[in-house]
C-alpha cells in the first residue's frame, strides 16, 4: 500500500505509479468523490479533464470580419459553389 504525506501547506506528493495509472501530470486537476459503503468512508480519485476537442469548431478564422456586409458576402460565394 503507498502513503502519502501533507506538508503544512496541506499539499502532498502522489506515487509516481498513481500518477500513471490516472494519467495525470502536474497542473492537473484531480476530482474526489466521497463515498460511503458499509459505514466507511471512501475516497474516489478520478482526473478532472475537460474535454477540449470540441473548441476549435468555435474558433474564428484569422481573417473572418463579423460585419454583416462581409457575412452576406461569404453566404452568397458559399450559395454560387453549391449550384451545379
Amino acid at each position: 500500500m503507498a502513503a502519502i504525506k501533507l506538508t503544512a501547506k496541506r499539499q502532498a506528493t502522489l506515487p509516481r505509479s498513481l500518477c500513471e495509472e490516472l494519467d495525470v501530470h502536474p497542473g492537473d486537476e484531480i476530482a474526489l468523490e466521497r463515498r460511503v459503503l458499509g459505514g466507511e468512508t471512501l475516497w474516489i480519485m478520478r482526473p478532472h479533464k475537460v474535454d477540449w476537442s470540441w473548441i476549435g469548431a468555435a474558433s474564428v478564422p484569422a481573417n473572418a470580419s463579423h460585419d454583416m456586409t462581409a457575412i452576406r458576402a461569404s453566404i452568397a460565394r458559399g450559395r454560387k459553389r453549391e449550384r451545379p
